[in-house]
């Protein structure tokens, strides 16, 4: 492994005290900002980076979760534990990985697992965690076991793009309906989408997302449920290790958890000029998504799109120091977890066509990115088309869902035109 930057960790990165998680996130973030190295105060460049990725990757996609957790029947309790947990999961990890390799490893949960969960039917929440587990296992042994990482890389680009395209089509075009249903809150939604994508994509959808607040409490359209700041509570739940869900849940989730969200991320890091721990990552993200899945979590990959956010010369001048973003974003997520129980009775309260608009405009850009992704290339398009209908219409075989028909149904079609493409003796 080639470490970057000091062969020691600053004395500003001292453990903070366990005994105040608040007390200890708020003051790790202030001496990251504010400590000083080698005669130098450090820029706060790496905080406001750390705090707008965060807010990009939580704010676009909490409604998306709040929805997934909605479809597996999940009691309020345990959606709060999910959201804290993967908060807390995200920003450890994050931290770890990037002190650890002194390279800025930046970690989301899987937006494409939470639309396959959404998407899910008929299946507890109970049969969601086992599927959890089977996927973090997965990717764990992924970085564990190089046969496997070779296998999932051998699945055409084309094929694993059109199942991740067919599992984000039916998010997206509700968004039309939200505007016939709610005009007056959407419309302004879109708008300012669409404005300020011209010049921050990024922020798109956050912005969209306080102005659809702003709109609905202004117009009565949800009214502001009583808050109180409360610790938030992990909630136990014990898998249902189901084969059918195992099959078409876990296995899915793995796949474009890999080929979405991994992959990606660690060509955002090359593309940085970093070499990513893809092992180490591998095997972090999974073991920490296996533990976390018993409260409830999915699994939590590598980010490219928030990635992205922290990676640049305005994050820090020298490359050598920037991995210092990753445990900024860290003390964020690890906030954001703590103060889930304010931020999650409000989106709640948010009427469910807003909701839908909000989910439908995040994946706009991911499902724009699969179907360049699954038509790439002339050789895997028509395989491809037939994995991304297969997925998206959602059917069931034998109690295992649409996303791993699709990819069954892809892979037999290309290996059938390759079949017919060979020449004959």
């Amino acid at each position: 492994m080639k470490w970057r930057g000091s062969a020691s960790p600053p004395a500003s990165a001292a453990a903070a005290p366990l005994f105040d998680l608040k007390q200890a996130v708020m003051a790790g973030i202030v001496r990251l900002g504010w400590s000083k190295r080698k005669g130098e105060v450090m820029r706060i460049s790496l905080v406001s980076a750390a705090i707008v990725a965060s807010l990009v990757g939580y704010g676009s996609t909490i409604a998306l979760l709040l929805a997934a957790a909605a479809t597996l029947g999940a009691t309020p309790a345990q959606t709060a534990s999910w959201v804290f947990a993967i908060c807390v999961t995200k920003g450890l990890t994050t931290g770890f990985l990037s002190y650890y390799a002194r390279v800025p490893v930046v970690l989301a949960w899987s937006t494409p697992g939470l639309a396959l969960l959404a998407a899910s039917d008929g299946i507890s929440m109970a049969e969601a965690v086992g599927a959890f587990l089977l996927a973090a296992g997965l990717i764990v042994l992924t970085g564990a076991w190089g046969p496997l990482g070779r296998l999932v890389q051998r699945i055409p680009d084309g094929i694993a793009a059109g199942m991740l395209a067919g599992v984000l089509l039916p998010f997206c075009l509700p968004l039309t309906r939200a505007i016939d249903t709610l005009p007056l809150l959407v419309l302004p939604m879109v708008a300012v989408f669409a404005l300020v994508r011209l010049r921050n994509p990024a922020l798109a959808v956050l912005a969209a997302l306080a102005t659809g607040v702003a709109l609905a409490f202004a117009l009565d359209q949800a009214t502001l449920p009583a808050l109180s700041l409360g610790l938030p509570q992990v909630t136990l739940i014990l898998p249902d290790l189901n084969t059918s869900v195992l099959i078409g849940l876990g296995l899915p989730l793995y796949l474009v958890t890999m080929a979405s969200q991994n992959l990606p991320g660690f060509a955002v890091l090359r593309a940085a000029g970093y070499t990513p721990p893809v092992r180490p990552a591998l095997i972090a993200t999974g073991g920490a998504s296996f533990l976390s899945a018993f409260a409830g979590a999915h699994t939590i990959s590598m980010a490219a799109i928030t990635a992205a956010i922290c990676l640049g010369d305005d994050t820090h001048p020298d490359r050598t120091e920037r991995w210092k973003v990753g445990i900024a974003y860290a003390g964020v997520w690890l906030l954001l977890g703590l103060f889930s129980p304010l931020i999650i009775p409000i989106i709640a309260a948010l009427p469910p066509a807003l909701i839908a608009a909000l989910v439908g405009l995040a994946l706009l850009g991911p499902l724009m990115g699969a179907a360049t992704g699954a038509f790439a290339h002339a050789d895997q398009r028509f395989a491809a088309l037939v994995t991304l209908v297969t997925t998206a219409s959602s059917v069931s075989f034998f109690g295992i869902g649409a996303a791993f028909w699709g990819l069954i149904a892809g892979l037999v079609v290309y290996a059938l035109e390759r079949l017919a493409k060979r020449p004959r003796p």
